[in-house]
């Protein structure tokens, strides 16, 4: 595992062997379950809208604990041993990784929530049927929340073979 000190003498650690990165994305996919699952818990809350706030919140952190899980906050991406930051930004330019190694703002996630339109449409509109509706749209909810997650990590997975690959050949400290 590549290692670098950081002044607050914190460890970064940026997965650079397949099993390494296995690890962190088996690690981040139950991450992703877990906020899916808090998320549907919200969504079957009757009173519309309080889940889409919620998820935005949720999203959000999600994302950065997977970027940083991953190495691949933007801080940590920019104290890369240059070749590897090199690699690591055309990795995500070429993915188009829309939140791999960006700051997450609020609306960079409704960007992101708005191209699944149409299914968070189905889930507030469900919401209007008594009890069906709202295990609807707790099912919907959960089935996007944990869809869009894994998508997240995929990306991230990609990135991180990426990068691992122009990893300089030099001693872990």
């Amino acid at each position: 595992m590549f290692k670098k000190r950081r002044e607050s003498g914190e460890l970064v650690l940026l997965p650079v062997s397949n099993d390494e990165i296995e690890q962190v994305r088996e690690r981040c996919r139950a991450i992703v379950r877990k906020r899916a699952a808090i998320s549907a818990g919200v969504a079957a809350v009757p009173i519309p809208g309080v889940d889409i706030a919620a998820d935005l919140t949720s999203f959000a952190s999600m994302v950065e604990e997977i970027n940083r899980a991953f190495g691949l906050t933007p801080e940590q991406i920019e104290r890369l041993h240059p070749r590897m930051r090199v690699a690591a930004y055309q990795a995500i330019g070429a993915l188009g990784g829309m939140l791999v190694g960006k700051l997450v703002t609020r609306e960079l996630v409704i960007k992101l929530l708005q191209k699944s339109g149409a299914k968070l449409a189905a889930k507030s509109a469900a919401k209007v049927v008594p009890l069906a509706g709202q295990l609807a749209s707790a099912a919907i909810g959960f089935a996007l929340f944990r869809q869009m997650g894994y998508q997240h990590v995929e990306a991230c997975v990609k990135v991180a073979r990426e990068v691992a690959l122009t990893a300089p050949e030099a001693p872990v400290s």
